[in-house]
């Protein structure tokens, strides 16, 4: 059975790292995913990964993951005009090891 990855890249303004932290910490996994790792790439930068069993499952979430987003989104650096202040993207895993 093919697994999805959600991949959402993130830089958190200095004074609200903590914070961001925290509020990622506490929140419990979307329905649907099986695993969810916040990993930071440099400093107050962070990618997060969630791994789900169908795409449907990712779709189905969207509107909370979306809203999550929302209590985040005054912590987070615009990344640019066109991205805004998330970078992200999804799709199927093609090799597991």
């Amino acid at each position: 059975m093919a697994k999805f990855i959600n991949i959402v890249k993130v830089k958190v303004k200095t004074k609200y790292r903590e914070e961001y932290l925290t509020i990622c910490d506490e929140e419990p996994k979307f329905e649907g995913m099986t695993s969810a790792k916040y990993v930071e790439i440099a400093p107050n930068t962070f990618t997060f990964i969630g791994e789900w069993k169908t795409q449907e499952d990712i779709d189905q979430s969207r509107p909370k993951m979306l809203k999550f987003l929302d209590k985040l989104r005054p912590m987070l650096e615009e990344i640019s005009p066109e991205l805004g202040v998330t970078d992200p993207s999804s799709g199927s895993v093609i090799i597991e090891k």
